[in-house]
Order: C-alpha cells, then structure tokens, then sequence
C-alpha cells in the first residue's frame, strides 16, 4: 500500500468536556508518518467502550483534555514501516492497544506492541478484544483463579465486557448466570450461550433466582455495573466467593464490609489497565491466547451493528445512553 505523506486525513477531536455527540468532530489534519520503531497504521475497525465515554466528558481516571480522540483500541492494516521495524510487513493487518487516537483513518504506533490477526480473523473482531476480553481474561483468571465447575454471576451481561465474561467463563469451564434488561439483549445472552439468562425488567428483584440457580450462592460475581445492583450481586455470593468488581457504568456503591464477614467472601477490585506496567509481558500473553481462541472460534465478540467511521460520536452517544449491546465498533 502506497502511502503518500504529509497527504490529509480524518480524526475526531474532542472540542470540550461533555456528551460525545455534542463535543466530538471531525476534522482534516495531516497525516502521520511513523518514526523509529514505529508502523503506520491504515485503520479498519475501531472498538469504543464506556472508558471513552467517560473520557469525553472528563471523568475517566486518566484525564483527557481538549483535543483527545477517543478508540483505544484498534484493527487495521500496516502501510509503512519507520526505520529500523524488523518482524512486521507491509500489508499485514495487526490488531493494537493505545490509550487513546483510533479514532483516525491513519496511526501510527509502536512496531513491538502490534499483534498480527490470525487469518479468518475479521478486523471488527481483533478490534472488540483487547479492552473486554483482555479485562476479562485478567479477571476471571488472575484476580477471581475461577475454576471449572464454579458459578459465575455477570450483570449487564449484553453488553460487551459481560458477553466476553460469558464466553470466557464457559471456555474455563464454569456455569454462567447472566443478567440484563429487555427482549433484545435476553436474546444475546442466549445467543452468546449462558446457561441461565435472567432479565431484571421481568424479575427486578433477582437474587432468589440467582441463589436457586447456583445452589445457594455464586461461587465468582462479575459485576461491571456498580450503583444499586452491586448491593443485589453481594446478596448472591456464596461462601467463600469472590466478587469482582469491574466498573461502575450505574454509579459507585458505598459498601458495608460486615456482609463480606457473614459470608466470608472477598471483594476483588480488577484494574487491568494498571496491571500491565506491572506485569509488562501480560498484554502479550493475553492479546496472543485470544486470538488463538478467536480463530478457533471459542470466543466470537457479539456485535452491535458497526457504526461508520463519521458516525463515531452517535455511536459513543448511543453507548453512553445504553441504547447498545455486546461490542460497539466504527468501521473504515
């Protein structure tokens, strides 16, 4: 693929803190040229999450400013090399982790933090991983040690952190209880394959259900909502269990610690993202075993009909209302 440099390109950029649809436009700059070590990046699918939302209006715990782009996380094919890139070829299609900017038709990024897609692998799938499977990966394995046999409760389970807590969950060998709201998304859930799916607009009071299907208590709670539900899902946990705590898309709970006592479960904070300075070969680990299982088929991201890329600020809009399910994705 020829690239002709200092040609313009599309990015969206935030104006000011607020809602996506409001602060969010589309504008020409030039486009990038990658330095040393770097790969230029013709973009082809982009996955957006509630962390971007978040992002627009200025209350992530990373603070965006004026000027941000939304998309970290990226599909795309390698349309340059910068000096010195060694393992990578033009036209191969690479799947990327950035804190933030794929929402550009041209990146460019680190050559030795690319991972090549699997063949048969479609670029909207590598985009829908790296957040929600890898969080989910790091969850439900290093931070809950689930265990075959084990119970697993998830909530907000359509959306696309909840589907991959599903599909992973039963690649691990464990029961899945999922809950969400209305005929559509108690439709994904099925679809993804959870072996019981309980919709809270029917049952709004859904703990002795919970209870029921898991034999008195869950052994593991994925809960990436937070605000009241959070104090549902404590009510499920059986001895000895582990909730995890994801995110807080309906608000941050106040919690008395004396139910965890009674119960003698654990609560687990999960924060992927500052897991990986830490443990600086995990992405690699993880974003590799994932599109293993992508191109086995074990795991498949459910998506919300992809957005085109000048539609990005309804599509975070339509995140932020929670109009979507499973994974939402801008497509070049």
């Amino acid at each position: 693929m020829r690239i002709a440099y200092g040609a313009e390109m599309k990015i969206w950029r935030l104006k000011q803190h607020g809602d996506p649809l409001e602060q969010l436009e589309l504008v020409d700059e030039d486009a990038p040229v990658p330095g040393p070590g770097e790969v230029l990046i013709q973009q082809e699918a982009v996955g957006l999450a509630f962390p971007d939302v978040l992002s627009c209006r200025g209350m992530y715990q990373v603070k965006s400013y004026p000027g941000f782009t939304p998309g970290g996380e990226s599909c795309g094919t390698v349309a340059a090399l910068g000096d010195g890139v060694t393992g990578i070829e033009v036209g191969q299609r690479v799947v990327y982790l950035g804190s933030n900017g794929g929402l550009a038709e041209q990146v460019v990024h680190a050559a030795d933090a690319v991972f090549v897609v699997p063949d048969g692998v479609p670029a909207e799938t590598a985009a829908a991983i790296p957040i929600n499977y890898c969080t989910t990966l790091y969850a439900l394995r290093e931070r809950a040690k689930l265990q075959p046999g084990e119970s697993v409760l998830i909530t907000g389970a359509a959306g696309g952190t909840g589907t991959a807590a599903i599909q992973l969950s039963k690649a691990m060998g464990a029961t899945t209880i999922a809950v969400a709201g209305g005929a559509t998304k108690v439709g994904v859930l099925r679809d993804v394959g959870a072996d019981v799916v309980i919709d809270h607009q029917e049952t709004p009071d859904w703990v002795d259900a919970v209870r029921e299907a898991s034999g008195g208590g869950v052994d593991v709670a994925y809960d990436p909502v937070g605000g009241d539900t959070f104090h549902q899902v404590r009510r499920c946990m059986g001895w000895d269990g582990r909730l995890l705590v994801i995110g807080f898309v309906a608000g941050i709970p106040e919690y008395k610690t004396n139910h965890a006592l009674l119960k003698s479960y654990s609560v687990v904070g999960v924060h992927w993202g500052a897991s990986l300075p830490r443990f600086p070969d995990s992405l690699g680990e993880q974003m590799h075993t994932l599109l293993d299982m992508a191109a086995a088929g074990t795991i498949d991201p459910p998506l919300y009909p992809p957005y085109a890329f000048d539609q990005a600020s309804q599509a975070l809009q339509d995140l932020a209302d929670r109009k979507t399910h499973g994974k939402v994705v801008a497509t070049f």
